[in-house]
C-alpha cells in the first residue's frame, strides 16, 4: 500500500463518513428515498457526462454490465437507500458506526463464501470487530434505539459488503468514470420506483437543506464513489475496506461538530473494538516482504 493509496483511502473514508450528518440534515426535510433518487439521478448525468466528455463509452463488457448492475443496487438503492430511511430515527453516528462494520463482513464473506485464507489474527479480528458492534447495539437496544431503523441500516451494511465484492469486476477494463455513472443512474431507477409507489413530495425548503443536497451529490456521492472505484482497482476489495476503520471516529467527529450528538462511554469502548478488530484484519491479509 503506496503513499497515493494512503492518501486516496484517507480522503475516500472522510468523505464517505460525512455522509451520514448530510443525509441525516436532508431526511428531517424530504422524503429520503425521493431525495436519494434525485441526487443520484444529478450525480449519475454528471458522471456520464464527463465520462462521454473524456472519450470513455458505455460499451462495457457483459461482466462490466453484471457488476455494475450489482454495485448500483446494492450500494446505491440497497445500502444507502435503507440508511436515509433509517436516519429519520437513528443518529448519524450510529449509522456510520454500523457501516463501519462492513470490512467486516467483506472479510467473513471472502473466508467462508469465497473460501479465502484467513490467518489466526484475522479470525481473532472478525470476532474483536463484531463483538465492538454488539456491545454498541447492546447499549442502545437498552437505550430505547428505534429496533426498525437500526435493522435497516444492519441490513444496509451487509448489502454495502455485496456491492464491494462486486467492484472489482466492474472497475477492470477501463472506462471508470462511465461505470461510476451508470451504477449511479442504476440507483436512481430502483430508488425512484420505490419512492413513486411509497412517498409524496413534501419538502420543508431552506438554506441548509439546500447545502446538504449539494454537498452530498457532489462529494460523497460523485467524488467518494469514484475514488473509491479506483482505491479498489489499485489494491483490492479487502484491503480497500480497511480504511473504513476510521469511519466511526470520522462519522462520529463529523455528526458532533455539526450535529451536537453525542456519544457514551460504553458506545467509544465499543468503537475502540470495532477499529482493532478491522485493524487485525487488515494486518492478517498483509503479505510478508519478500
Amino acid at each position: 500500500m503506496d503513499i497515493r493509496a494512503i492518501f486516496l483511502g484517507l480522503t475516500f473514508a472522510l468523505m464517505w463518513s460525512s455522509a451520514f450528518t448530510s443525509a441525516r440534515i436532508i431526511v428531517q426535510d424530504a422524503p429520503p428515498v425521493t431525495a436519494l433518487a434525485l441526487r443520484f439521478l444529478i450525480s449519475g448525468l454528471i458522471g456520464v457526462g464527463l465520462a462521454a466528455a473524456l472519450g470513455q463509452t458505455a460499451g462495457l463488457s457483459r461482466a462490466q454490465w453484471r457488476s455494475t448492475i450489482i454495485f448500483g443496487i446494492c450500494q446505491n438503492a440497497m445500502y444507502l437507500g435503507l440508511n436515509f430511511v433509517a436516519m429519520r430515527t437513528i443518529e448519524a453516528g450510529l449509522a456510520s458506526i454500523i457501516a463501519s462494520s462492513m470490512p467486516l463482513m467483506v472479510g467473513m464473506l471472502g473466508w467462508i463464501v469465497f473460501r479465502e485464507r484467513l490467518p489466526a489474527l484475522g479470525i481473532a479480528g472478525l470476532v474483536m470487530g463484531f463483538v465492538g458492534v454488539a456491545v454498541i447495539m447492546a447499549t442502545r437496544i437498552s437505550g430505547g434505539v428505534d429496533m426498525t431503523g437500526l435493522a435497516m441500516c444492519i441490513i444496509g451494511a451487509l448489502a454495502l459488503s455485496v456491492a464491494t465484492l462486486s467492484v472489482r469486476g466492474a472497475s477492470s477494463g477501463g472506462n471508470l468514470l462511465m461505470i461510476v455513472g451508470l451504477q449511479m443512474l442504476v440507483g436512481a431507477v430502483v430508488l425512484g420506483v420505490v419512492a413513486l409507489l411509497t412517498e409524496t413530495w413534501q419538502v420543508t425548503w431552506s438554506a441548509r437543506l439546500i447545502a446538504a443536497f449539494i454537498y452530498t451529490t457532489l462529494v460523497p456521492g460523485l467524488a467518494a464513489t469514484l475514488i473509491w472505484f479506483v482505491l479498489v482497482n489499485r489494491i483490492g476489495a479487502v484491503r480497500a475496506a480497511t480504511f473504513h476503520f476510521l469511519n466511526p471516529f470520522f462519522g462520529v467527529a463529523v455528526a458532533a461538530v455539526l450535529l451536537g450528538e453525542t456519544l457514551g462511554l460504553t458506545d467509544v469502548i465499543g468503537v475502540a473494538i470495532i477499529m482493532a478488530g478491522i485493524l487485525a484484519v487488515q494486518l492478517s491479509r498483509q503479505k510478508p516482504p519478500a
